[in-house]
């Protein structure tokens, strides 16, 4: 079982450190732990994401889908959920899929969006109506 002091570490490619911030800080409201020449540190939602700088190969070009490229937060409380989808809409964040509904009908039902981030990231947000369905 996870010790609530344990942090969850990501590491993601980012084209420029720049807009990581504005989408990550500014935007989705995470907080800045630390920030080098290469990369910027993160509090995402408790857990730690490291937007490291990979210009050799830009991430811009690559194309992407939503599965099985993204990564996310399972939210316990559904009010946490619609807090987010607030959050997202107010400060003009750009959906790659808007939220709907998955397995309708059934224990894994859930809600579910995507954003996509400046370097072509997916980040995925849900919400399941059965929490024993979360793991």
């Amino acid at each position: 079982m996870r010790d609530a002091r344990n942090v969850f570490h990501l590491a993601i490619p980012c084209n420029d450190l720049d807009e990581a911030y504005e989408f990550y800080v500014k935007g989705l409201g995470c907080k800045l732990s630390r920030r080098y020449d290469d990369r910027i540190t993160l509090d995402f939602f408790g857990d730690q994401l490291v937007c490291h700088k990979y210009p050799e190969k830009t991430t811009k070009d690559d194309e992407v889908e939503m599965y099985p490229r993204h990564a996310g937060i399972t939210f316990y409380e559904k009010k946490h959920f619609d807090d987010l989808i607030k959050l997202v809409e107010s400060r003009g964040l750009k959906y790659y899929a808007e939220p709907f509904h998955r397995f309708e009908g059934t224990a894994e039902e859930h809600i579910t969006f995507f954003l996509i981030d400046p370097s072509n990231n997916l980040l995925e947000f849900k919400y399941y109506f059965d929490h024993r369905m979360m793991y």
